[in-house]
């Protein structure tokens, strides 16, 4: 069924990232301003099969609203039956057609989907018919610089009945490496007629500005740039709401820490999630490499909270 996304408290959306976008994180960003946020890529293959390390995987809780989980694989048989377990926990489905992580792509999804057009259309229209909830698909530009085909993939993703488009707008073949090209954002968002968000080099208010500006997309999707840094979602509803924000500050990051840690110990993150946080959150600030040596032999929550006192006067 082609049923359009629900209206969002704002327009930004934290990016899908696997070991980062765990339900703790996505909560603070939503407190922050997010207008949602996108679980980790689930495997459909494992999840259709009943695999429950992968059932764990779906972390989503109505605090979301909406919740979001993407799923990735090939096999339209599979993801649809994966799709249908999902549809009772979520309000949204997204599809990964952009990762670009060999693992991934040796599997034949991912942004390996891309030079499949067709495949890409099959899927997703089985996918729109099957549940009763919008389906968005996460996409790229293409393989390579030289075989981009963006537009062609947002417009069978259309027809197949996707609800909106997230563009990162570099290719498989770049990864996470170079400068993302935004004016790919404006052809698709000029030749669909679904919300289109735009991902990649989002890092401060300015970008933000300059990418709606320059793409006029419906949404900026922001990834790495709310790594440690959850609270530029708050800058940019503050500048959105006055005009104006506050420059982040050593004490409100760590103070950020805290909360995503309390957030985390209520829905029992894996602990190798907390660490990888307790690293990205504590970057930059005077002390901080002492700290995350000493990360390296602490097992416990409690541990991570007392040597973040210890280390930064909390």
């Amino acid at each position: 069924m082609n049923m359009p996304i629900p209206k969002l408290s704002s327009d930004t959306i934290l990016a899908p990232m696997a070991g980062v976008s765990d339900v703790a994180f996505r909560l603070l960003c939503k407190e922050y301003g997010a207008g949602m946020g996108v679980t980790e890529m689930i495997s459909a293959n494992a999840l259709s099969r009943g695999n429950k390390a992968t059932l764990k995987l779906i972390d989503v809780v109505p605090q979301e609203n909406p919740r979001v989980i993407q799923l990735f694989g090939q096999n339209t048989k599979s993801l649809t039956k994966a799709a249908k377990i999902c549809e009772e926990q979520c309000e949204i489905l997204d599809l990964n057609l952009g990762c670009p992580a060999s693992k991934i792509v040796q599997q034949g999804s991912g942004s390996a989907l891309l030079e499949r057009p067709n495949k890409v259309k099959e899927i997703v229209t089985a996918l729109s018919k099957a549940v009763n909830i919008p389906v968005t698909c996460k996409i790229r530009l293409g393989i390579k610089k030289s075989n981009i085909n963006v537009v062609k993939i947002a417009q069978f993703c259309e027809k197949a009945g996707a609800q909106l488009i997230s563009v990162h707008a570099r290719t498989q073949k770049q990864g996470y490496t170079g400068k993302a090209d935004w004016s790919w954002i404006k052809e698709v968002k000029n030749s669909v007629n679904i919300p289109v968000a735009g991902n990649g080099d989002v890092i401060t208010v300015e970008d933000y500005i300059r990418m709606k500006k320059e793409t006029g997309c419906d949404y900026v999707m922001i990834g790495r740039g709310a790594i440690g840094n959850p609270y530029l979602f708050k800058q940019i509803a503050d500048y959105n709401k006055t005009g104006k924000y506050k420059e982040s500050t050593p004490e409100q990051q760590i103070n950020d820490f805290f909360k995503y840690l309390d957030l985390a110990k209520e829905h029992n993150i894996k602990f190798q999630h907390i660490k990888f946080h307790a690293q990205a959150f504590t970057k930059g600030i005077k002390g901080s490499s002492k700290f995350r040596c000493q990360l390296n032999i602490i097992k416990t929550v409690e541990e991570i909270k007392e040597e973040t006192r210890k280390f930064f006067n909390k």
